[in-house]
């Protein structure tokens, strides 16, 4: 494929929110359309598609997002006669804080799966300079999310056919900005911390506004960008955040007009689509979504756990339910590749307006690394004439 033409195929960021490492800014209001499906059933309609492709694969890690999607899935293809999915799972031996062997093993031996694909990957093969990575910013430019730009190291190891992700669980099945005053609604003991968190949610807009900006500010995030700069994405952050609807139904219907969701759906379909895949991630399906939010209602669930148990308590055992940690794949994609690159780092190919060039720096040979920086990176490297390690 001409390299313009994949170039064409992505969402791409502004320089800014290169700079930011963040999508910012909502897509129009739309209204929650009627929808007299259970949750489970819309999932269902989002996910078959992908088991009438070929083989369907499921992007699996352990974590709860992804073994939602796995068990819906499987269960799904046993009722209506289909070829059960398979989960594919990167394996990093060498990077603790990615390890999820237990939780995995828990979620297989459950849904009764054998067949199950682990790529093992013991140096950079996904570092966000590794080899795969390379190739595809030399082909696509920088793409956000930036983690996207390592897939092929896995895609490449696969067969064609289809790809189920978690993605977006957090946000879908996660907190809500009315979630305090559910669980207060239920029963739940009224401590400090539910209190706190039940005043904000009722709190006018600008005062809500106001409290987000200090949140971000304090967090640790961005501390890469200017002053200026990061005084802007504050602000656009806390934009966004602070119009989202207190009723759990509108709340939840909110969620479809985040730019950053629907860049990464589209980016993700895209780069799958090079390697003969076609990606789903329907956790962020719009029909799964309305019907979320019509089975909460008013006030909807209690939290994460509650929402997950409600929707996938007869198919995962109780302990992924349940569960409150989650590995971390950073050090996976910020390895030997991106040190060495930006340990010679002349500082070209960014926006010094926008960049503190030396802060930036820090951040890539810290011990820890976000990928919100990807773009920055990819803009840099590309920059330097996109040198070899």
């Amino acid at each position: 494929m001409d390299d313009g033409l994949v170039k064409d195929l992505y969402i791409r960021a502004t320089p800014f929110e290169v700079a930011a490492g963040w999508i910012h800014g909502l897509l129009p209001r739309t209204p929650l359309p009627e929808d007299d499906r259970a949750p489970r059933q819309a999932l269902d309609d989002a996910i078959r598609p992908a088991l009438l492709t070929g083989t369907c694969y499921v992007t699996f890690s352990g974590g709860r997002d992804s073994s939602a999607v796995l068990a819906a899935a499987t269960d799904l293809a046993r009722r209506e006669g289909y070829n059960l999915p398979v989960p594919v799972t990167r394996v990093y031996p060498h990077l603790p804080d990615t390890e999820e062997s237990g939780w995995q093993r828990m979620v297989i031996d459950h849904l009764g799966i054998t067949d199950w694909v682990r790529l093992k990957f013991t140096g950079d093969e996904t570092d966000l300079l590794g080899d795969a990575a390379r190739e595809a910013v030399r082909r696509r430019g920088p793409v956000w999310p930036a983690a996207l730009q390592t897939h092929g190291a896995m895609f490449t190891r696969l067969g064609p056919g289809s790809v189920l992700t978690g993605e977006g669980g957090d946000a879908v099945l996660g907190f809500r900005r009315g979630t305090a005053w559910a669980a207060m609604r239920r029963g739940r003991r009224p401590g400090r911390a539910l209190l706190k968190l039940a005043g904000t949610a009722i709190l006018p807009r600008p005062f809500r506004n106001s409290m987000l900006r200090r949140e971000i500010r304090t967090s640790g995030q961005s501390r890469w960008l200017t002053p200026q700069a990061f005084d802007r994405h504050i602000r656009l952050a806390a934009a966004d955040e602070s119009v989202e609807p207190l009723r759990y139904d509108s709340g939840t219907w909110f969620i479809t007009r985040r730019r950053f969701f629907a860049a990464a759906t589209h980016n993700y379909a895209a780069g799958a689509a090079e390697f003969g895949l076609k990606a789903y991630d329907p956790l962020l399906d719009s029909g799964f979504i309305a019907a979320l939010a019509h089975s909460g209602g008013l006030w909807g669930y209690t939290g994460r756990t509650d929402t997950m148990r409600s929707l996938f308590g007869d198919i995962l055992p109780a302990g992924t339910i349940a569960r409150g940690s989650k590995a971390s794949f950073n050090h996976a994609h910020t390895g030997s590749a991106t040190r060495a690159f930006a340990t010679g780092w002349d500082g070209s190919g960014v926006d010094r307006e926008l960049v503190d060039v030396d802060e930036l720096r820090r951040v890539w040979l810290s011990d820890e690394p976000t990928m919100a920086t990807g773009l920055l990176l990819h803009e840099a490297w590309l920059a330097a004439g996109a040198p070899e390690p």
